[in-house]
């Protein structure tokens, strides 16, 4: 099988359509325990614009600033 450098377009009247994957956004308020793959339990103490810019998470040893995407972090 051929790998090409540049992906397939499908025809937009075509029957094998690409399935298009749902953009899920995590939000987080300040309280939520939540888990990490890297620093594991915490809290969040704080939050940046919303929860879409960046949030604060007491892991006891540690604090740390984590911006968006929170692709390691899951909440509780």
């Amino acid at each position: 099988m051929t790998n090409f450098a540049v992906p397939r377009r499908s025809m937009p009247t075509s029957p094998f359509k690409r399935r298009t994957q749902a953009v899920s956004t995590k939000r987080f308020a300040v309280g939520d325990r939540v888990t990490h793959d890297g620093f594991g339990l915490g809290r969040v103490i704080g939050v940046e614009g919303e929860g879409a810019v960046a949030v604060l998470v007491d892991f006891g040893s540690r604090q740390e600033r984590l911006p968006h995407p929170y692709t390691a972090m899951y909440k509780l």
